[in-house]
């Protein structure tokens, strides 16, 4: 197909990019909002995105750990703060 291989090229680029923005000695990822009910996940994203300007969404990871029979499904948000950054939490 036309014009792939520059599309591959540059998503490979891209990953490596990230790779390198996000490495653990870059900085390290903190616990912005944790749940294990999805309609207060859906409501805190909404108020995070409406209440703090500040955050780098770019810099945001969404994660969703799948529950069996003895867990519930955890939804945990977690913000990229590089190195030399202090904590916000204690």
């Amino acid at each position: 197909m036309p014009g792939q291989r520059g599309r591959r090229r540059r998503s490979q680029d891209e990953a490596r990019r990230a790779a390198a923005r996000f490495a653990p000695e870059a900085g390290r990822w903190e616990v912005l909002f944790e749940t294990q009910d999805e309609s207060e996940w859906h409501a805190g994203l909404r108020r995070l995105r409406a209440s703090d300007p500040r955050i780098d969404w770019t810099a945001v990871r969404m994660d969703r750990f799948c529950g069996r029979l003895t867990r519930p499904t955890t939804f945990r948000l977690s913000l990229f703060v590089p190195k030399g950054t202090p904590p916000t939490r204690s």
